[in-house]
């Protein structure tokens, strides 16, 4: 196991995005019912025994759960949703983007659609037709037309609900509120996979806001007032450093 995935990465040709998307209200009510430091048993026994979720067979609760761990680890033991689970209770309005960038961490599919995204200007339309192409060329004959409608439905509906995207039938790009904890929680993500410094900033993490890096240097200095980390920043040297994320074994996997 890499160091990358230890942390929480995943990597591959798989997601649950095949198979829905990011979930957003099935976290809200778990999260809502358990603090911080719930463990992955606590969360699985409220989904698969007490049915907090409302889902109708004891099937659908075990496939809930699967496809949660799938996108979010769901334990605090994993350093991505540990600090994912921590910043979530930081600002309620970063939440859905959030969400997004954590299951963009690790589901392989929804990050293949990124670029095509992010390309887009503000306002313009994203035919589903178009995100099943992008899907097409990266993987040639692998999903049935059927599938790759359904592929493209659903990481559509996470760009929709993270605010990238706007409309039900025809969707059209938008711009999503950036938060404070959403750039801290990028910077970390970078820092993660071995970036730091004004580094930090240029990241696939920070494009996928598409500010402009005065914008995100003011939401960091913003985070830093918050205490979600330290940022110092002196002409162009920018220094980011992430108090009490990891623990000192963690801290080691940086240098693996």
């Amino acid at each position: 196991m890499t160091a990358q995935q230890k942390f929480g990465f995943k990597f591959g040709r798989n997601g649950a995005h095949s198979a829905r998307t990011m979930m957003l209200a099935e976290l809200t009510e778990l999260f809502h019912g358990r603090g911080v430091d719930a463990n992955a048993a606590q969360y699985q026994e409220d989904i698969e025994l007490f049915n907090v979720l409302h889902k109708p067979t004891e099937k659908a609760r075990k496939l809930t759960w699967r496809h949660l761990v799938d996108l979010y680890a769901m334990d605090k033991e994993v350093v991505l949703f540990r600090t994912f689970r921590r910043l979530w209770e930081s600002d309620e309005r970063a939440r859905a983007l959030l969400t997004c960038q954590m299951a963009l961490a690790r589901d392989p599919l929804l990050r293949l659609s990124q670029n095509k995204i992010v390309g887009l200007a503000p306002g313009q339309l994203l035919p589903r037709e178009e995100m099943e192409q992008a899907f097409e060329e990266q993987f040639p004959d692998r999903y049935s037309p059927a599938m790759l409608k359904s592929l493209a439905q659903n990481v559509n509906g996470t760009w929709t609900n993270a605010g990238f995207l706007q409309g039900r039938s025809k969707k059209h790009r938008t711009e999503p509120d950036i938060h404070p904890v959403n750039v801290a929680f990028a910077l970390f993500l970078g820092y993660l996979q071995g970036a730091s410094g004004n580094r930090l900033f240029n990241t696939e993490w920070t494009k996928l806001f598409g500010c402009r890096l005065e914008r995100l240097l003011e939401l960091a200095r913003q985070a830093s007032y918050s205490g979600l980390l330290n940022f110092k920043h002196s002409s162009e040297v920018v220094e980011v450093t992430f108090p009490d994320y990891l623990t000192k074994e963690e801290e080691g996997w940086l240098h693996e």
